[in-house]
């Protein structure tokens, strides 16, 4: 499945501004072949946005998600993007997943806030594994910081995770979690992570790019450079069944040994 990586930091604080950016990529992608489209974490609104995170929220099937829904269906390619979500009186920092028929596919809450900004504007999500059908694909949903626990990402690979989504805010100077990190998370869990991350200056923070599909022989199949950038490369079904045999990390886990990390 050709996947496709916005790496871009859009117009921050501005939903009509990132919505015609994620409709520009989107017909972008499908252009160059691609099935799904994966934009950055809080890509619809901005990331440093400040006290703005409360008032651009919005419900899982608010305006901007059927807004979505509808250029998906248009350019005919599935679209994952982040999000600050209203839910019950509180703020998520999540990632919704809408196919190219336009339908929601998935909806997922960051479990690991990362520094006082997110600890100050979100609550966590409760629910570790999110998963979707996409194209033949068990595609799994997570968000930046996330990726970066061991735990979660190998509950995704027993839970047949095949394709892991990661829209990211990753700032300097974490470089190496895409350089390095990243690849081996794919490689130990034997399934492809994209890793689609912002780019430049943002209020305090400063993105570093370097988005990226990585396969399970943790080779980067393609890597973006530092400013904004589509990055386009396949999923490889018939290379991830070879990889699976070759590397039977999940099945040759010994759980029994393994209580103490719960």
């Amino acid at each position: 499945m050709r996947t496709a990586l916005l790496q871009s930091s859009g117009r921050p604080g501005s939903t009509v501004e990132n919505l015609k950016a994620l409709d520009d990529a989107a017909g972008r992608a499908a252009a160059e072949g691609a099935a799904l489209l994966v934009a950055p974490e809080m890509f619809l609104t901005g990331y440093a946005i400040g006290d703005d995170v409360a008032r651009l929220a919005e419900p899982a099937d608010g305006e901007c998600a059927d807004a979505i829904a509808e250029l998906a269906h248009r350019h005919g390619v599935a679209v994952a993007y982040g999000y600050p979500e209203r839910a019950a009186g509180v703020v998520h920092n999540s990632a919704q997943l809408i196919s190219a028929d336009g339908a929601r596919l998935a909806n997922y809450r960051k479990t690991h806030l990362f520094g006082g900004f997110e600890r100050a504007h979100f609550t966590p999500g409760e629910q570790p594994v999110v998963q979707a059908e996409l194209n033949g694909l068990t595609v799994g949903i997570m968000i930046c910081y996330d990726v970066e626990f061991p735990e979660p990402v190998r509950a995704h690979a027993l839970a047949g995770t095949d394709l892991l989504l990661v829209p990211t805010a990753n700032m300097h100077p974490f470089q190496f979690v895409a350089e390095s990190l990243v690849p081996v998370r794919a490689w130990e869990n034997q399934m492809y992570v994209a890793y689609a991350n912002r780019a430049g200056q943002e209020g305090e923070f400063e993105f570093f790019g370097l988005s990226g599909l990585s396969g399970p022989d943790g080779v980067a199949r393609a890597r973006a450079g530092r400013g904004e950038e589509l990055l386009v490369a396949d999923v490889d079904p018939a290379l991830l069944a070879a990889s699976r045999e070759a590397n039977p990390y999940l099945e040759d886990r010994r759980p029994g040994l393994y209580g103490s990390l719960s």
